[in-house]
C-alpha cells in the first residue's frame, strides 16, 4: 500500500518563513516524508484564485503554483496527483462554484469548456515536463459539480437523486480531455460522506451505467464527518463490487483541540476544537491528542491494508501557523459566499507538525512498511 500527501500550501508556508523541525534539527518536510516511503504528492488546481491582484490564499493554487510544486515533487521522487477543482477556489460537498470566467455560459458551453480547459491545462503541464500518475476529475463531487448546472437534486429520502445526466456529461468531458492528453494517468472520481453506502452505491451505479471511464474510487475520510472506521470500511467493502481501485485521497486527525492563538472570546477557532466539538455527531474512537493522532494513523493504515486500499493520502500535513497563512482571504470568502468567518488557518491542529513546526509522533507512523 502506498502513501501520499497533499501539500498544496507548501510555497505559501515557505513564503511565510515557516520552519520545520525533526526534534531540534531544522528539516525539509518533503524530504522527510519521502524518507518514510511516502511517494505520492497531491496538488489541487484552481483556475483564477484572485480578485484583481488580491490572492484568495489557502495556497493560491493556480497553474503557476502547480507547476512549481509538481517539479519540486518530481525532483524529490514523488509521483504527482493533479486534483482538478474546476473552480477558482475551494470546492466540497457544500459548494462547487463555477469559475468567474465561465459564469455566463449555458449548459452545453459549460460542458465544452470543461473539456477545453482540461486539455489546455494538461498540455501546459505536459509541456513543462511533468508526468501525472493520477488525475482527479473534480474534488468531493458527492453532490455534483459546477453548481447549479451540475448539482445533484435531492428527491426525498430513499429516492435516487436527479440531474445525473448533466453531471455525467460534465465528468465525461473532463475524462475525455484527460485520456487524450495523459492517457497513462489513472483517473479518480472523489467523493466524501464515506460512511454512506447508499450514496456511494447510487453514485457509482450511475457512473457504471453511463460507461464513465475512470480507474479509482477516491474517498475523503475524516471521522468528524464520516463516521467510525467500521462504517467507513463497510462502505469500502461495498465499493469493491464496482471493480475499481480504492484510494483514500484525503484524511487527517487532530492532535489537539487547543488553539494556537488565544482569542479575546476565549474560544478555539479551529475546524475541530473544544468550542465546536459538540456540533460534530461522531463517535470519538481516538482521543483528540498527540497519542490519539498516533492511534488513528496506526489503525487506519492497518485496516486499509486489510481492506484492499491502494493508497492513503494525508491532507495538508504541513499547513502550520505562520504570517498570512489563511484558509481564505476576504476576497476568497466573497467568491464562495462564505463571508464573515475567521480567515485564519483553521486546519493547523490536523497537521503532522505541531504549532511550533516540530513533527508530531504520528509523523513516524505515517510510513510505508
Amino acid at each position: 500500500m502506498r502513501l501520499g500527501i497533499d501539500v498544496s500550501t507548501y510555497f505559501e508556508e515557505k513564503k511565510a518563513g515557516v520552519t520545520y523541525y525533526d526534534g531540534d534539527t531544522v528539516c525539509e518536510p518533503l524530504s522527510m516524508f519521502n524518507a518514510n516511503g511516502v511517494d505520492i504528492m497531491r496538488i489541487r488546481l484552481w483556475l483564477n484564485p484572485y480578485k484583481g491582484d488580491k490572492p484568495y490564499l489557502g495556497g493560491t493554487c493556480d497553474m503557476e503554483n502547480f507547476l512549481k510544486l509538481a517539479k519540486l515533487g518530481m525532483e524529490k521522487g514523488y509521483e504527482i496527483m493533479l486534483d482538478f477543482h474546476y473552480s477558482d477556489f475551494w470546492v466540497d460537498p457544500g459548494k462547487q462554484t463555477i469559475p468567474k470566467a465561465w459564469q455566463n455560459l449555458d449548459k452545453e458551453q459549460l460542458i465544452n469548456k470543461v473539456y477545453e480547459y482540461t486539455v489546455e491545462s494538461l498540455n501546459t503541464i505536459k509541456d513543462n515536463g511533468i508526468k501525472l500518475a493520477f488525475i482527479q476529475v473534480g474534488n468531493e463531487i458527492t453532490n455534483g459539480m459546477l453548481w447549479p448546472v451540475g448539482r445533484l437534486i435531492e428527491n426525498g429520502a430513499d429516492k435516487p437523486r436527479g440531474n445525473y445526466e448533466t453531471l455525467i456529461k460534465i465528468i465525461k468531458a473532463g475524462v475525455k480531455g484527460c485520456r487524450e492528453v495523459m492517457p497513462n494517468a489513472q483517473l479518480i472520481l472523489h467523493l466524501e460522506r464515506s460512511y454512506d453506502t447508499q450514496v456511494y452505491n447510487e453514485f457509482f451505479t450511475q457512473m457504471q451505467g453511463a460507461c464513465v471511464d475512470f480507474d479509482i474510487i477516491g474517498f475523503s475520510y475524516y471521522p468528524y464527518w464520516h463516521g467510525t472506521m467500521a462504517q467507513f470500511f463497510n462502505n469500502v467493502d461495498m465499493c469493491k463490487k464496482f471493480g475499481k481501485k480504492l484510494m483514500i485521497v484525503e484524511t487527517g486527525y487532530a492532535f489537539t483541540v487547543e488553539d494556537y492563538i488565544h482569542e479575546p472570546d476565549g474560544n478555539a477557532h479551529l475546524v475541530v476544537a473544544n468550542t465546536n466539538i459538540a456540533n460534530f455527531s461522531f463517535k470519538e474512537e481516538f482521543p483528540l491528542t498527540i497519542e490519539g493522532q498516533c492511534q488513528f494513523i496506526k489503525t487506519l493504515l492497518e485496516k486499509s491494508k486489510q481492506h484492499g486500499i491502494d493508497a492513503v493520502c494525508w491532507w495538508e500535513p504541513i499547513w502550520i501557523p505562520g504570517e498570512n497563512i489563511c484558509w481564505a482571504s476576504v476576497e476568497g470568502q466573497e467568491y464562495i459566499n462564505e463571508t464573515g468567518k475567521s480567515t485564519r488557518n483553521e486546519w493547523a491542529n490536523q497537521c503532522l507538525f505541531d504549532y511550533d513546526g516540530k513533527k508530531t509522533p504520528a509523523f513516524d507512523l505515517f510510513k510505508v512498511k
